[in-house]
């Protein structure tokens, strides 16, 4: 099996699957607008293709726009050149606020579905397990929660990748270039989570049991708690090795096993660097979740003030239904700001991260209609100065 990557524009059609694909020694097709005229070198997609210098002098030894090197081309919402921290922070807002009536629209029917499974299955549970409780309504609403998330992730993904070119997708254009992926994709976010996920609950099973069971030996009970401690470094670094996987399945359009083998491939050697940008993603959304919720949590307690007891009782079965409802509602906007702000992230680490290594770079640059500097400029945008941003 090769792993031949490419960029398959939204809308595309699907490219040979693994068992029809071309051998590994045979050149690697272009596709869709990045394919050059006829006579012309086709760039590769080994990861070895130069990137051109935007900043070489047009012919007759001067800049063509009467200053210095040029910046970067930035049809969309990321400069089309190795990201740094900021740029894909930036980047991610700058999605959500340029495209906000698609992306807020889309995370804003999610969260209230979430939501609502939520406080269903916490009503339909209402302490009937006692202590158990949480944990049942947590893996009663858990299916809805991966379904939701993989939802979230492929129409989100599509919007991205079209931002990046500088265009605009509605919800229903997120929904046709990204149905036929929803399937693999869920097989994929399964795949993984059993795999980070799983090594962490395995690692802890022979403790949890262990401790449960009869009174035993407290030396060995921390002995094994140890152990699973140790498992936790496993899992995360399954999660960031495997977290470009998604992206890759949606925008390459190729199946599971290649998808996981390019999140490998692209996570070798940076996994410090997409952990570190991962987490702090993960901690900026935490902050946002928890600023909404504090004064909805407030509201809360001050609709239950009759059943204050039991509202602040931590050790109780299940909240009163005015902590439920307000909740709830913090959740709904939590989710709708945050959830795409953490799709945006990752689809921008993928792509930061191919820019890196394959000169994707070029390739958007040309699927954005943009032309190489040195003849005639930017395109459509010939003979002027790009846009300052």
């Amino acid at each position: 099996m090769t792993d031949t990557p490419g960029w398959a524009s939204p809308g595309s059609p699907e490219p040979p699957r693994d068992d029809a694909r071309p051998p590994a020694d045979a050149p690697a097709a272009v596709p869709g607008p990045s394919a050059p005229p006829q006579g012309a070198p086709a760039p590769g997609w080994n990861g070895q293709q130069a990137r051109p210098d935007w900043s070489r002098p047009a012919p007759g030894g001067h800049h063509p726009y009467g200053w210095g090197a040029p910046q970067s081309p930035k049809p969309g919402v990321i400069p089309l050149r190795p990201l740094g921290l900021g740029e894909l922070l930036d980047g991610s807002v700058a999605t959500i606020r340029k495209h906000w009536r698609t992306t807020l629209a889309l995370s804003l029917g999610i969260a209230i579905v979430e939501q609502a499974g939520n406080v269903a299955a916490q009503l339909l549970v209402k302490g009937k397990t006692g202590p158990a409780t949480q944990v049942t309504t947590m893996l009663a609403s858990m299916p809805l929660t991966v379904l939701l998330g993989v939802v979230a992730t492929a129409l989100l993904t599509m919007v991205v990748s079209r931002a990046v070119l500088g265009q605009s997708a509605t919800a229903g254009d997120a929904w046709r270039d990204a149905r036929r992926r929803l399937p693999q994709l869920l097989g994929l976010t399964l795949l993984t989570g059993l795999m980070s996920g799983g090594v962490v609950l395995l690692g802890f099973s022979p403790w949890y049991f262990y401790a449960t069971g009869s009174a035993g030996d407290p030396g060995t009970e921390a002995l094994l708690f140890l152990v699973g401690i140790l498992t936790i470094p496993v899992g995360f670094w399954l999660w960031i090795r495997f977290s470009l996987a998604a992206p890759a399945l949606m925008l390459e359009k190729q199946g599971v096993r290649t998808a996981l083998s390019r999140s490998r491939r692209l996570t070798l050697g940076s996994w410090w660097r997409i952990f570190g940008i991962s987490l702090l993603g993960e901690v900026l959304t935490f902050i946002v979740a928890m600023v909404i919720a504090i004064p909805f949590r407030f509201a809360g307690l001050v609709l239950g003030f009759s059943d204050f007891d039991r509202q602040v009782d931590l050790t109780a079965a299940h909240e009163p239904t005015a902590m439920l409802i307000t909740t709830a509602i913090a959740g709904i906007i939590a989710a709708t700001l945050t959830i795409p702000f953490r799709a945006a992230l990752g689809v921008l680490i993928y792509i930061d991260q191919r820019i890196r290594r394959e000169a994707l770079d070029i390739e958007l640059a040309r699927a954005a209609g943009l032309a190489e500097p040195g003849a005639t400029g930017w395109g459509d945008q010939a003979g002027r100065p790009p846009a300052r941003r």
